[in-house]
């Protein structure tokens, strides 16, 4: 039996939600970017990507081929709420629908065709009640698995429908390139390319033996993507794998050296990660302290693991202490990053010792305050001159429930 995926993609989704809220955006080439005056751009509306307007440009890159764009601060509370709205409309279809980032997913449909029809019928529906409720466009793929899904959302962009069926399956992949599949990135493409394979066909065809010996185990699967086979399930939020990290990074305002300001953003980023660690109850073992440096190619990555499990901030400062005086700073620094690793979920327990439940008990009205009021409405006395608190950019594999969205740049 066939399976039915549908993949489901909003178009430009931060700059769309931007355009519905606000009318004079609508038909102006918009670029929503974070309030980070170094950062990128996140994403722009299909106005602006007909001038060449692309995710990851600079502000000075995006105006040189587009001096007329507008640039909109991202609102993040903004997107996660019109994305966790979506997908509650997606799960009266099925509920088989695993979120794959905060503007794409996955439904599998198999078992609710006989109730809603056909596979076509609930993509139209979808699309026309996500336009009335949010003024928004999306992009649906109809396939027999979820790599031919999301390959399919991407032939006809913005508002498009694409079917792939069973039987046209190598067909429409014998001309396709081998990068637009989910999974191939431009890298593995250019390995693919030192073998004369360029076409999903071509690797469909390729010799198996030879795509094992140069990629190991991933060999055959690459082979069978060619080929359109893909067994992988679609995997409900409430069945994923725990997650392996959580991690924060930030670009700074300015480029920094002293030893100072690094640490103030240091305790900043171990006090995001420590209370995500402790709003989701896990603990880890190894904490990870990432810099680039200001000429934006050198960077340092090193990592420590503790002979005991934390989630408590100032614990997650000291390791990360410890590994920046490991590192020689030999330019100034324009990005940080912070990540405890090594994950362990677990139920909460009050601390056996007095002065332990003491800070306990003040790290959860910390918690409790800032999970209200918002981020950093409490802050460590040392971070009362710091010109950032926080991240200024959703990452783009957010996701609306758990554990998660904790993968913020």
């Amino acid at each position: 039996m066939h399976r039915t995926i549908l993949h489901i993609d909003m178009n430009a989704f931060f700059a769309s939600v931007e355009q519905q809220a606000n009318p004079a955006l609508r038909g102006m080439p918009v670029a929503v970017i974070g309030s980070n005056g170094r950062t990128v751009i996140t994403t722009s509306s299909y106005e602006a990507r007909k001038f060449g307007v692309k995710t990851g440009m600079s502000k000075w890159e995006a105006l040189r081929v587009c001096p007329q764009l507008v640039f909109v601060v991202g609102d993040n509370r903004k997107y996660t709420y019109t994305s966790s709205r979506i997908v509650e409309m997606m799960k009266e279809y099925t509920p088989m629908v695993e979120v794959f980032s905060i503007d794409e997913a996955w439904l599998d449909v198999t078992h609710s065709l006989q109730l809603f029809g056909s596979a076509e019928r609930i993509a139209y529906l979808l699309k026309a009640r996500i336009r009335q409720s949010f003024g928004i466009t999306c992009s649906i793929g109809i396939a027999p698995n979820k790599l031919l899904a999301k390959l399919a959302s991407d032939m006809q962009k913005p508002d498009g429908l694409t079917i792939i069926k069973p039987d046209d399956v190598t067909k429409v992949l014998e001309t396709i390139p081998v990068n637009d599949l989910c999974g191939v990135g431009k890298k593995m493409a250019r390995h693919l390319a030192l073998l004369s394979i360029i076409t999903c066909g071509q690797l469909g065809r390729a010799n198996e033996e030879l795509l094992t010996k140069r990629f190991g185990i991933m060999g055959k699967r690459y082979k069978e993507w060619g080929q359109g086979i893909d067994h992988s399930p679609v995997v409900p939020q409430d069945e994923e794998d725990e997650v392996k990290s959580v991690g924060h990074s930030m670009t700074l305002r300015k480029d920094i050296d002293t030893r100072e300001d690094i640490l103030k953003y240091l305790l900043q980023l171990s006090e995001m990660v420590g209370r995500r660690a402790r709003r989701y109850g896990v603990t880890g073992k190894t904490v990870t302290l990432y810099i680039r440096f200001a000429d934006y190619f050198s960077s340092a990555h090193k990592q420590e693991t503790l002979s005991d499990y934390i989630c408590q901030s100032d614990e997650i400062y000291k390791a990360a202490i410890t590994i920046l005086d490991g590192i020689e700073i030999c330019q100034k620094v324009r990005l940080l990053g912070v990540k405890l690793s090594s994950l362990r979920h677990h139920s909460q327990q009050l601390p056996l010792f007095p002065e332990d439940q003491k800070k306990e008990k003040m790290v959860q009205a910390m918690d409790a305050v800032n999970n209200r009021l918002g981020d950093f409405t409490l802050i460590y006395a040392s971070l009362l001159q710091t010109e950032e608190k926080g991240s200024h950019v959703i990452s783009p594999a957010w996701r609306p429930e758990g554990i998660r969205n904790v993968e913020v740049q």
